[in-house]
């Protein structure tokens, strides 16, 4: 088996992808700032070398390559590398050694789609720091691999969602009110007659598709979008959320100055960047090449991460019972 370095071991991804890898046999050495644990430590972290890296202090240094490569890895699963800059320090130092490196990337590669769903050779079109540095990390690898350099595969997830952190709600943001509004029936607004999309997916199935990337060698130079079976609009979330507590959402429809005046500024915008996008993404090549098989819908993830944030008293839901299960 393989000797798997994880860079942003205990994040989102790393939480799952870390026990998956040592269930399968491999020697994992799982790289963070050692500032907080995994959101769920179970056994198989006992297994696992961890080592504390401040990434960002060392790429500025010059020497954060230098310290993967000297891990000597098979398979670099990089989960948080968000500028060319810093893929390119990296991959200069894997090239000797020329390992496996996947690469967590995002949908927002993607600006508003001309058709849906998107597919992974449609042109590059993003905007916003954050899409734009991810799409230039992809060309970067993508150039290395053509020409007989770092092996790579990129991954791009949704949006991530699981229990332990909050999650983008069905208003495009992470405005916790939205989930009391559903929960009690109180009026939610959403904006553009809630017809804007999102496509999310729980971290799991994103740590199931690096897993499945590691073992096939037909991926190597591609990209692949990693998502739940359907993307859902903004109105079809609220639905399938309010259904838990056993009623019909209250939405009240309205325009953007209105939305605006009645959301918190920093609430406002994210619901702008998602719903602007609104992309539905395809995985029809993840399932050819990776196999890759969403567990999750989009509302059991979001199930499972509501559940999660009640429990911990970072929602209200006012006292309303929340079912054991929910979804399709």
């Amino acid at each position: 088996m393989s000797r798997v370095v994880v860079i942003g071991a205990t994040g989102h991804i790393g939480t799952y992808l870390v026990p998956r890898l040592v269930r399968g046999g491999h020697e994992v050495i799982a790289l963070s700032r050692g500032q907080r644990d995994p959101y769920h430590l179970v056994p198989e972290w006992s297994r696992v070398t961890r080592v504390a890296v401040d990434r960002d202090a060392e790429d500025a240094a010059g020497t954060f390559g230098g310290r993967v490569a000297g891990l000597r890895p098979d398979v670099v699963a990089d989960l948080v590398c968000f500028t060319a800059a810093s893929a390119r320090q990296l991959v200069e130092a894997l090239r000797p050694s020329r390992p496996l490196l996947l690469h967590c990337g995002t949908i927002w590669v993607h600006g508003p789609a001309l058709r849906v769903p998107v597919t992974e050779d449609e042109p590059r079109t993003p905007y916003g720091e954050y899409g734009t540095g991810k799409a230039e990390i992809e060309a970067l690898l993508h150039r290395e691999t053509l020409a007989g350099g770092v092996p790579s595969v990129v991954l791009h997830p949704g949006h991530i969602s699981g229990p332990g952190w909050p999650v983008i709600t069905p208003a495009g943001n992470l405005d916790p009110d939205v989930w009391t509004s559903l929960a009690t029936g109180k009026p939610l607004a959403l904006p553009d007659h809630g017809l804007g999309v999102l496509h999310h997916v729980h971290a799991d199935d994103v740590a199931q598709a690096f897993e499945r990337a590691l073992s096939r060698p037909a991926a190597i130079g591609a990209s692949f979008h990693v998502v739940a079976e359907q993307a859902m609009t903004l109105r079809g979330l609220a639905a399938g959320v309010a259904q838990w507590f056993g009623h019909e959402p209250a939405l009240d429809f309205v325009d953007w100055p209105e939305f605006e005046r009645r959301a918190d500024p920093a609430h406002a915008e994210a619901t702008r960047e998602h719903t602007f996008r609104s992309i539905t993404a395809s995985i029809a090549r993840a399932r050819e090449v990776l196999g890759y098989a969403p567990r999750y819908s989009t509302l059991e993830a979001l199930h499972e991460a509501l559940a999660w944030l009640v429990a911990h008293g970072q929602v209200d839901v006012g006292g309303q019972p929340f079912p054991a299960e929910g979804g399709v």
